[in-house]
């Protein structure tokens, strides 16, 4: 049985430079991922009807830190660092490449993926790696094409069709969908994912027999 989340009562709980300054491994968290400029704050917002829970900067590159947001006890969202932002001093870069690296490793309570990609450029080299890495270790993906306002609605199927097709040989549990915060497409499909992957918690708290 899926239980539904509100998702309008996330708060922020920390920021972190890397995973010793988080909170304890247990419970529950899925992680957004995806390259600087992608929109994962915006989506990070418009999933919790908060306009400023995740900050959206112009400047992309900005969200250097682990952010984690609590929804309830033991369920969290991760705002990862965006990764691929080229005007980014060299040693920055490979600070945050190691903090995403790492947190992805060795979370053991990461539970599920949504990497975002800007549906007008998918599949760039690095969100390759991404799927790639998360098919090696059995992690299911949602895969947010985002900024889907941007384009007209048989450009946007095409793309939508071309990145399905894409993601096949990876032979993992990647789901594909069109996301728009402008115009809130999407955030439903978001929403019974994080539920589906929240549940998981429910049932491993039900098998725990009473003392």
């Amino acid at each position: 049985m899926t239980h539904q989340y509100n998702y309008h009562v996330t708060r922020f709980v920390i920021s972190a430079p890397d995973i010793r300054h988080l909170p304890a491994d247990s419970g529950i968290e899925v992680a957004f991922a995806g390259r600087s400029n992608a929109g994962k704050s915006s989506a990070l917002n418009t999933l919790t009807n908060q306009k400023n829970l995740a900050r959206t900067s112009k400047t992309p590159g900005r969200t250097q830190l682990i952010n984690l947001f609590e929804v309830t006890e033991d369920v969290r969202l991760v705002d990862l660092p965006g990764y691929g932002y080229a005007e980014v001093p060299e040693e920055m870069k490979r600070k945050w490449q190691n903090a995403l690296g790492e947190y992805l490793q060795k979370r053991n309570c990461l539970k599920g993926l949504v990497v975002l990609m800007d549906i007008r450029h998918p599949l760039k080299d690095l969100d390759q790696q991404m799927l790639e890495w998360a098919a090696t270790v059995h992690l299911p993906v949602l895969v947010l094409l985002t900024k889907a306002d941007k384009l007209a609605s048989g450009a946007r199927k095409s793309q939508l069709t071309m990145v399905r097709e894409a993601v096949l040989p990876f032979m993992s549990d990647i789901q594909v969908e069109t996301f728009s915060s402008l115009k809130k497409t999407g955030v439903d499909k978001l929403r019974e994912k994080l539920d589906s992957w929240f549940s998981t918690l429910d049932s491993a708290t039900e098998e725990i027999p009473a003392e």
